[in-house]
């Protein structure tokens, strides 16, 4: 078969032959792949930056996950026990979320992963309850972007976003967000905003896509002064703006903050089941009825390539269409 092939570690894998996916026993079929999206996590996982990588001691398919077609004709979308992106892999046929009529094999490809980094958040990790007030940290992004939609369609009150790109932030009012806070500005502008929000209205849920200094900024502004405070749920999804931060011990015991991630390995398997059989299907029909909208650019299997490291414009996913 032909795949995109991944000789190294930090390269950008290769149209190539390879061979054809064997299952090694009985939950494990191989379909017919049609699309497959490039997220950050396939990148991370290729270059050996992300924390779920290995050591690449022979040459392998990337892609955690894609749409393809069963045997018996089943559009279907699934996380791989091979690399997806090539024309065939192989699935837990026990862990497949059957496509609804109505939506196209690129968008298919591209919205579950971002659904898991946004209903995962909200859902299991931040308990978000209708009419919670939620800041989505760093929601220029494809991932953030449908976490803004998904918070509306959980009943959010009030929904703030920071970012950088100007553009991309006003995309988001459309898309239903209060209130955006630009990243470009001074520290101090930012805090000020924050705690002006905070004070109003207070912020119940936290979702971070940036880590680093703007999270930083974030908890630094919910710093309390000796008074009952209330609850935040705080969850990092992402680290796009670095590894680690600087926080104050004062700030979490003056302050009712909830701290913790989400992500491979954060989330149980009865929550990862839950997800696939409940989740996933509600919102690919949200999809299908315009109620859920995400942005694709596509490349050919052929071109693979090049379109790794193409600079994808902010706000849309990179999908490779295979057949």
């Amino acid at each position: 078969m032909k795949a995109a092939v991944l000789y190294a570690l930090g390269e950008a894998p290769k149209y190539s032959d390879f061979a054809d996916p064997v299952p090694a026993n009985s939950d494990q079929v191989v379909i017919t792949v049609k699309a497959a999206a490039v997220k950050n996590l396939d990148k991370g996982i290729a270059s050996g930056a992300h924390y779920s990588s290995t050591q690449l001691h022979e040459p392998k398919v990337p892609g955690i996950d894609g749409v393809g077609v069963m045997a018996d004709g089943t559009r279907v979308y699934a996380m791989g026990g091979s690399g997806m992106i090539a024309e065939k892999a192989i699935v837990d046929k026990n862990r497949i979320v059957k496509i609804p009529a109505g939506i196209d094999d690129v968008t298919a490809a591209a919205l579950p992963n971002a659904v898991m980094g946004a209903a995962g958040a909200l859902h299991f990790r931040a308990q978000m309850k209708h009419g919670d007030t939620v800041l989505i940290n760093g929601a220029t992004g494809v991932t953030g972007m449908v976490a803004l939609q998904i918070a509306r369609y959980y009943g959010a009150k009030k929904i703030i976003v920071t970012g950088r790109n100007p553009a991309s932030l006003e995309k988001l009012k459309r898309l239903g967000a209060d209130e955006t806070i630009s990243l470009k500005q001074d520290d101090a502008d930012i805090t000020n905003a924050l705690k002006q929000i905070h004070s109003v209205t207070p912020i119940d849920v936290v979702i971070d896509y940036t880590w680093g200094h703007p999270a930083e900024l974030i908890l630094g502004s919910l710093h309390g002064k000796g008074g009952f405070t209330p609850r935040v749920r705080f969850v990092t999804v992402g680290g796009m703006a670095g590894d680690k931060i600087t926080l104050s011990s004062a700030t979490l015991r003056s302050s009712d903050i909830m701290l913790c991630g989400s992500g491979l390995g954060s989330l149980p398997m009865h929550e990862m089941q839950q997800l696939f059989k409940d989740i996933l299907p509600e919102m690919m029909q949200l999809a299908v009825d315009g109620k859920l909208k995400i942005d694709t650019e596509t490349a050919a299997l052929k071109d693979v390539e090049e379109a790794w490291g193409r600079d994808i414009p902010a706000g849309k996913r990179l999908v490779i269409v295979v057949g």
